[in-house]
């Protein structure tokens, strides 16, 4: 969590003070108003939505009953979220009243719908200011919608990376819930039964069948993962960082691009921009963790090489340049052997 949002969430979570009137009452008791989220329209709206953006960052789900109070589909709020939570790591000094988190929450959703940014404010009792909400529903009709990168094939929300999916310094296995529309739509129909069925098993404690079932899930591509006590069916895809190579783990900072990498993305839910897939049926793309680029982070510590051959991005060739001024990570080698090279003799027997 950025330090905004530990902010945040440890503001508005501490235990609240009553009013000096001596009152025996409730802090809640003593509000005037209520969400739909069942808190008050006050510092406890702002704890719910903090909370609940922390949520989305570790499990990529949105609150139960939201639905109600929106119009668009649950693709869409997933949507809302990640913006929230890119938001709130960036944001300096962060809101601290429920007028301040209500315009935060306004100006970070512009160009959606007025119905949904009045939906989601209510929903969690902060209050609604007609004019910024205006302004937002305004710049739906004139505003051009963000360009589309380049080459763009698809678009992925990951649940939680475990440690152990990141292989070294450039590929890590992610897996995507197919309750994302998307997923939903190409789940081949053997591995839905296999799941109902491994559920039935479960519930019987037949462990031995169920297991067996998920061995049929797992060779289908795909697994039952347990997040917060619910079992989710998802889809495995194995991706290659776009645009850099890191050393091998044999070779000098294999071992270093690796533990940058997954210190990064452990534990987080991803945005990953699918471009290509590559000769191993690895998926290439570019990684997002809570609002950051990884392949940039990666190049500035020094830790990967900007794979100009098949990435020809300014901006990759400038922060790696950068990295080899400041001589950090394998360029404080005067001559650090490029990982293809490696590779390429390592295949020649040189």
């Amino acid at each position: 969590m950025g330090n905004a949002l530990r902010f945040l969430y440890g503001e508005c979570c501490s235990k609240p003070t009553t009013t000096g009137d001596g009152a025996g009452g409730s802090w809640v008791q003593q509000q005037q108003t209520h969400g739909h989220h069942g808190v008050s329209m006050s510092t406890g709206g702002v704890s719910m939505l903090i909370q609940d953006v922390h949520n989305f960052e570790r499990t990529s789900q949105v609150p139960e009953g939201l639905s109600k109070h929106v119009v668009s589909s649950k693709k869409a709020q997933a949507n809302w979220y990640s913006k929230l939570s890119e938001a709130l790591a960036q944001l300096k000094p962060p809101p601290r009243s429920p007028e301040e988190i209500s315009t935060f929450v306004v100006n970070t959703l512009k160009r959606h719908k007025k119905a949904d940014v009045e939906g989601l404010l209510s929903f969690y009792g902060l209050p609604i200011s007609q004019s910024n909400v205006a302004q937002s529903t305004l710049e739906v009709n004139t505003s051009q919608p963000p360009p589309v990168p380049h080459g763009l094939k698809y678009e992925l929300n990951t649940l939680p990376v475990d440690e152990k999916a990141v292989a070294d310094g450039d590929t890590v296995t992610v897996y995507v819930s197919t309750l994302n529309p998307r997923e939903a739509a190409c789940v081949p129909n053997d591995v839905q039964a296999a799941a109902a069925e491994r559920a039935k098993a479960r519930a019987h404690k037949n462990y031995t069948k169920a297991d067996a079932l998920h061995k049929q899930i797992i060779d289908a591509g795909y697994r039952m993962l347990n997040i917060q006590n619910e079992e989710i069916l998802a889809r495995k895809y194995r991706i290659r960082l776009r645009g850099i190579d890191a050393p091998e783990s044999a070779m000098p900072y294999g071992k270093e691009a690796k533990e940058e990498l997954s210190k990064m993305v452990a534990g987080f839910s991803l945005r990953v921009l699918i471009f290509d897939e590559d000769r191993y049926g690895r998926c290439v793309g570019d990684i997002y963790c809570n609002g950051v680029f990884v392949q940039e982070r990666m190049l500035k510590k020094g830790l990967v090489w900007h794979y100009g051959a098949y990435d020809k991005r300014p901006e990759l060739e400038k922060w790696e340049q950068d990295a080899r001024a400041k001589r950090v990570g394998l360029w404080a080698s005067a001559h650090p052997e490029k990982p293809w090279e490696w590779r390429k003799n390592r295949r020649e027997n040189r």
